[in-house]
């Protein structure tokens, strides 16, 4: 089972949001010990210069590491965004992630926003709907 990890479960566990960093850490963690996550590549750029601007290069730096070491990145090319731009999403960064799904063939997406992929073709849940999926 692969699962597609948007962007904000990643800054949840990074950044300490609270209520939201438990869950979105328990997600993390599961797809350490089972070698299942996949990041968009353009969150990795997003994600360097958002730790770069709010805490410090090092840690930034540190995090692209840490992420290029323990999830497949998926490509994005022409294709990707050619099919993003046919998929019939309000923004458009949400269809490149449903997008990437697609081509990685995940299972899942996982996402606080999971109203924002009521059009994917990727079954999208949140943090706790994936745990309380696992737990049955």
């Amino acid at each position: 089972m692969k699962l597609m990890l948007d962007l904000n479960v990643i800054l949840d566990v990074v950044q300490k949001r609270q209520p939201h960093y438990t869950a979105s850490a328990h997600i993390l963690n599961y797809t350490l010990e089972n070698n299942n996550g996949c990041i968009a590549a353009h969150a990795i750029t997003t994600l360097h210069y958002l730790v770069n601007k709010y805490s410090n290069r090092q840690q930034a730096d540190e995090l692209v590491d840490w992420l290029l070491q323990n999830f497949t990145i998926t490509t994005t090319n022409k294709e990707t965004f050619l099919r993003a731009r046919v998929l019939n999403f309000s923004d458009f960064e949400d269809a490149v992630i449903c997008a990437c799904a697609e081509q990685q063939q995940c299972d899942y997406i996982i996402t606080r926003n999971s109203k924002d992929y009521r059009h994917s073709t990727v079954l999208p849940l949140t943090p706790g709907e994936f745990i309380a999926q696992r737990s049955h």
